[in-house]
């Protein structure tokens, strides 16, 4: 599903590739082209999941005790 962006009456093509780059970013589309722009091992991804989970853990538990 390819993301589109159509120019609208009188818009600029500035403003139209910036919500062109607010819609990719929004879709994870650039975040995951960074992403598997090098190979990854699967423990590496493992690695990066728990990690990230630990610090969801870590903000979860530390805003219900407020």
């Amino acid at each position: 599903m390819p993301v589109e962006v159509k120019l609208r009456k009188g818009e600029a093509m500035e403003k139209a590739l910036r919500r062109l780059k607010k819609k990719l970013d929004r879709e994870g589309v650039i975040k995951d082209v960074r992403q598997k722009r090098y190979f990854e091992k699967p423990c590496e991804v493992r690695r990066r999941k728990r990690k990230v989970a630990a610090f969801n853990n870590m903000l979860r538990q530390r805003y219900e005790n407020r």
